[in-house]
């Protein structure tokens, strides 16, 4: 009896070199990392004996789509060398097809790349042998990888197949847009999303490959691949065999760091201390460092947010100080950051950058792009937010403190491991509030009488409250209106609440009780409807003037797209105008 050749899918038969990726691509399902729940959906399927007709993988580039669907293939085709097996998730001994489909030359394993045979022909090619048996394996398994590039009519063509499938076949799809595939697919496949692997468990499964290959490798240099590869298998491995090239068998950080391109994680730390200090002269330095050091201006700052997002996972659950692809220097001092930084401060910041980021990378000239999304960061470090500030207007005295004078009060304790430098957050505030001083309040709100409704509406504009000045301004057609009371008919489409909310707030800024209600009766024109016909009627005017007119002759095309009324005596009209007329025309 001819000897099976077990050697595992991918390895050269010759001294030909094998990229890693190739090399170590997953064998069976225990080989499968950070995919736990598929594995124990397939188990209990398999174990069951309820198998599928057929499986949607999806997940980002590099995550084991096609692998998944070639070991899914070896499960339902597992069979031993003694003819007995069924479908299975335990392919630990090699079977009789296990070599053929892995390596992608099984008779009854056919793979179809979507991106390259999209229409309804190639389709037509697999539903023409979907009728006939397998020549040797228990299944037909047909693999179709990025198959959102499958044309309408190649889906149409799929549809009653892919439903009442023969007993023989099954299809396993494969893609990474998953929102392209009609949803009428999608309902007749058991889906899987294949996660990103966590950073932790890849620098795991990168530190034992580094064993296996008999090289060695630093801690901080797996975690900087497994952190650039974002998640994706395939792109740590190749990133990894470039990092092993590029350091002549051994992965030391540094290498890595100038490999990609990366900035020196510790003098992010510092960049992210200086900043955060609103000392914007010295982040500068500390970026022109790194700027010259080879770092890229964006990937500076994605390090920074990047940085500042791992502050706020250890300010919510310290259990982040474990995260294995944090350097020592980021779990130290960010745990220093995270006691000292309130949530707000982290927010914001991290809103700078998210800005500051797409910004730099549309920009002529990155660089320059970088060192302004710096300083706009160091000048906001030490603003108040919104809620500081407000508690803030409302405690403080009659007289504000100019803004040039606004001082920011160091915090206890120091920020690095090195305890020396102070940490600045900033909390503007002004003159503290003489005891003597009167609190404002409900009670002590002044009486304030309202004419019409465009008293209401500068009441509210005053009050920095701009949804309702729209609202009223838009959606209140008045049918009563004196002080104290309103009756108005809502426009289509106003809000429910809007009276609620005109009485509520009315009653708190004038210091009186309103009774606001809504009246059966036409009201009249809203405030924006007597605005727009009063622009009307303007324009109308401008345009009847001889001298418009002869304007607008003289430029045929020209039009009169404004009109603004400079100061004159309240009875001069339009037809009074002196040689210069009073409104301007664009």
């Amino acid at each position: 009896m001819e000897e099976l050749d077990i050697r595992p899918a991918g390895e050269p038969t010759g001294g030909a070199y094998r990229v890693l990726a190739r090399k170590y691509r997953p064998w069976n399902f225990a080989d499968l990392i950070g995919q736990e729940a598929m594995v124990r959906t397939l188990t209990n399927s398999f174990t069951t004996g309820r198998v599928a007709q057929a499986w949607m993988l999806t997940g980002v580039r590099g995550v084991g789509k096609t692998t998944t669907a070639r070991i899914l293939a070896r499960g339902l085709n597992y069979e031993r060398q003694d003819g007995t097996g069924g479908p299975t998730v335990d392919l630990d001994e090699i079977g009789v097809h296990c070599q053929a489909i892995m390596e992608s030359r099984h008779v009854d394993v056919l793979e179809m790349d979507a991106a390259s045979r999209t229409g309804i022909d190639d389709v037509r090619e697999i539903l023409d042998g979907v009728r006939y048996s397998p020549a040797s394996a228990r299944y037909k398994v047909y693999i179709i990888d990025e198959v959102h590039m499958l044309s309408d009519k190649a889906f149409n063509a799929f549809l009653k197949t892919l439903e009442e499938p023969p007993p023989h076949v099954k299809f396993v799809f494969a893609t990474t847009e998953i929102r392209k595939v009609p949803v009428t697919v999608l309902s007749r496949c058991q889906r899987f999303n294949l996660r990103r692997v966590d950073a932790s468990v890849l620098t795991g499964h990168l530190r034992n490959i580094i064993g296996k290959e008999g090289l060695n490798a630093d801690d901080e240099a797996l975690a900087l691949v497994a952190r650039a590869a974002e998640g994706s298998v395939r792109d740590a491995l190749s990133i990894l065999d470039q990092a092993i090239a590029h350091g002549g068998g051994a992965v030391e950080a540094e290498a890595v760091r100038q490999m990609l391109g990366l900035s020196d994680r510790g003098r992010v730390v510092d960049l992210f201390e200086v900043v955060m200090k609103g000392d914007a002269a010295g982040s500068l330095a500390v970026f022109r460092e790194l700027y010259d050091g080879g770092s890229d201006a964006a990937v500076v700052l994605a390090d920074l947010a990047e940085f500042v997002h791992y502050v706020t996972r250890i300010k919510l659950t310290p259990a982040a100080l474990e995260d294995p692809s944090a350097t020592e220097v980021e779990r130290q001092r960010g745990k220093s950051f995270a006691d000292q930084l309130s949530h707000k401060v982290l927010s914001r910041a991290w809103q700078i950058l998210s800005k500051g980021i797409s910004e730099v990378q549309a920009a002529p000239k990155p660089a320059q792009a970088a060192d302004m999304v710096l300083v706009r960061l160091a000048y906001a470090a030490d603003l108040p937010t919104p809620d500081e500030a407000l508690r803030a207007l409302k405690d403080q005295s009659p007289r504000q403190t100019p803004a040039g004078n606004m001082q920011s009060s160091p915090p206890s304790g120091a920020l690095s491991s090195q305890g020396s430098a102070a940490f600045a957050i900033a909390s503007r505030t002004a003159d503290p509030v003489p005891s003597s001083a009167p609190r404002a309040s409900l009670e002590t709100v002044p009486l304030r009488r309202l004419e019409t409704l465009n008293d209401a509406v500068a009441l509210a504009a005053e009050k920095r409250d701009i949804s309702l000045k729209t609202a009223i301004e838009r959606d209140v057609r008045p049918v009563l209106f004196e002080d104290g009371r309103l009756e108005f008919r809502p426009s289509p489409g106003a809000p429910q609440t809007l009276a609620s909310e005109i009485q509520r707030k009315l009653s708190d800024w004038t210091g009186r009780r309103w009774i606001v209600a809504i009246s059966s009766e036409a009201g009249g024109p809203t405030l924006r409807e007597i605005a727009d016909e009063e622009r009307e009627q303007k324009m109308r005017g401008v345009a009847a003037n001889p001298e418009v007119r002869a304007l607008l002759e003289r430029f045929p095309g020209a039009e009169i797209i404004a009109v603004r009324t400079t100061a004159q005596p309240a009875e001069e009209s339009l037809e009074a105008v002196p040689d210069e007329p009073d409104t301007d025309e664009e």
